[in-house]
Order: C-alpha cells, then sequence, then structure tokens
C-alpha cells in the first residue's frame, strides 16, 4: 500500500482525496511573495508528492502573487485525471508584499480568471472564500455580498464547488444559506485548538475540514512533550503532529507545505504512523498548557 493511501479519503465535493495532501505557499519567495529561491527545487517538490500519492493540492493566485500558480502549472500539466486543485480568492498583494481584502464582485472575477489562466484550467475544482475582516483570524461579519457573487460564478461554470477560509461558525451558517459549503479551512493544529467544537460539527454533516498552519505555520510547533513522543517513536516531531491531526476526526484533510523534498517526504511518513492511546492522552494535553 502507498503510504499515504493509509491516511484514508474523504469527499471534497464530488471527488474523493486522500486525506494527506499538501499546500503549495512556500513554494513563492520569502514572505510568500515574489519567486522562490530554486525553482527547480520548487518543481521538484511539486513532481514528488504527486508521485508519492498526493491527489489534493492547495494553492491561491495571492501566492507570489501568480508564482506558485505557474510552477504548479509548470511543474504538473496536463494534471492527471484524479488530481484535484483548491485554490482560495478574497484577497490580493500590494507592491510592499502586503495582503489586501479584495471581496468586491469584481475583485472576485478576476481572481477566478487569474486563477485559471494562471493554472492552464477551464473550470477550478474549489474555490475557497477567504474571508478579510481579519487577515490573521477569523473574525464576525456578513459574507453575503462576496459569497453571492462566487456562487454567481460556480452557476457560469467557472468553480465546480466552493469552500470557506478563515471564517467563524456564525459565517459557515450564513454561507450555508447561500450555496453548498464543501470544505473549510481555518487555523488549527495540535496547540491551536479554537475550532475542536466546529469540527466536529462539519464532520456530522460530511463537510471537510482543512487546517492551515498544521505545524505551526511562521512559528512552527515547539513542545516538549510533542518532542518526546516523537523521541519514543523515532520520527520528527511534526511528523507526531501530523498523525494527531489525522486522528483527531476523519473529516480533517491535510495540506501541510514545504519547498524541501526532503521534507515533504518526512511529512508524507506521517500517513503511516501509529500513535497508541498514551500517545494520544500526552500530545491532546499540549493545549491546556500552549498559549494562545
Amino acid at each position: 500500500m502507498n503510504t499515504i493511501e493509509q491516511s484514508g479519503s474523504f469527499r471534497l465535493g464530488d471527488r474523493s482525496v486522500k486525506r494527506f495532501g499538501y499546500g503549495a505557499m512556500q513554494l513563492a519567495g520569502p514572505g510568500v511573495f515574489g519567486p522562490p529561491r530554486d525553482r527547480d527545487a520548487a518543481l521538484a517538490v511539486l513532481r514528488q508528492a504527486v508521485a508519492g500519492g498526493v491527489n489534493h493540492i492547495d494553492t491561491s493566485d495571492f501566492y507570489g502573487p501568480h508564482v506558485t500558480n505557474q510552477i504548479i502549472r509548470e511543474a504538473l500539466h496536463p494534471y492527471s485525471d484524479g488530481l484535484v486543485i483548491v485554490t482560495k480568492i478574497g484577497a490580493r498583494r500590494g507592491a510592499d508584499a502586503s495582503w489586501i481584502p479584495a471581496l468586491s464582485s469584481e475583485e472576485l472575477t478576476q481572481a477566478v480568471h487569474d486563477n485559471l489562466r494562471n493554472l492552464g484550467l477551464d473550470v477550478l475544482d474549489v474555490a475557497n472564500l477567504r474571508c478579510m475582516f481579519n487577515p490573521h483570524h477569523p473574525a464576525e461579519g456578513s459574507i453575503e455580498a462576496p459569497l453571492t457573487a462566487l456562487a454567481e460564478l460556480q452557476r457560469k461554470g467557472l468553480v465546480r464547488h466552493i469552500g470557506l477560509s478563515n471564517v467563524t461558525p456564525a459565517q459557515i451558517a450564513e454561507g450555508r444559506r447561500i450555496c453548498d459549503i464543501v470544505c473549510v479551512q481555518n487555523h488549527y493544529n495540535l496547540a491551536h485548538r479554537d475550532d475542536d467544537a466546529l469540527i466536529d460539527d462539519l464532520a456530522r454533516d460530511g463537510i471537510a475540514y482543512v487546517p492551515f498552519f498544521p505545524l505551526g505555520g511562521y512559528t512552527p510547533l515547539q513542545s516538549g512533550t510533542l518532542k518526546s513522543v516523537a523521541a519514543r517513536l523515532g520520527v520528527k516531531p511534526m511528523a507526531v503532529a501530523l498523525a494527531w491531526l489525522l486522528r483527531r476526526s476523519r473529516n480533517i484533510l491535510l495540506i501541510p507545505g514545504t519547498s524541501s523534498v526532503t521534507h515533504l517526504r518526512e511529512n508524507l511518513a506521517a500517513a503511516s504512523l501509529t500513535l497508541s492511546e498514551d500517545d494520544l492522552s500526552e500530545l491532546n494535553g499540549i493545549v491546556s498548557m500552549a498559549v494562545v
């Protein structure tokens, strides 16, 4: 059995994807802006991910901007039939690399077309609406206007499925009254567990939950407990953190990112890692010690 086959699969819209995917954000330059330091290495990581069994890639045209999608196209186009590429819209980049809300109907339409052009696609498999009331964490505010605009692009055949990113439970409920929501993408990991109840609610409704920063993002997870469990199992701490997420709920789809083939292989190995009940008990205690 392919290593990541052991992670299982889950529905993402009308497709079944392996629960271990790949996030392409780190393929752009520093600060997710500009070209990568090593374009050949970025191409190699993508090709190795797909060769390793990954069939779910997360991206956005505001990574770079444009850079990451263009690298994906160069590395993998024409795409295999089973590959699902999920993108995000709702933001744009300033000349200073800042993240700027871009949620008007005109901006969303342009973003969809930019993603289609740079990925070399006629239709986007899944487009996540990234909410930007606060760029760093979910914040309340109505998403009716931008989501209605995205739903109209779906009706025109440019987008197959719609997801939400950086959202609250109230915004998800509002969104589901407007259109079908196939996934939610929020910040969540072993030490940052604000969405525990939300994950369980979405699982009951068959909606995928896709944690971003599964390894801590710009501030990688640091924990003596995590290191201790990893040492006992003879693996890297980050592999344990990913394995914990796979055990957390069946609807969690992983998209850890890296620009290193070596690191990619270490991440993928987490799919076959078995955590005992004692391991899980120790790891579940990390959240109570975390400073959020």
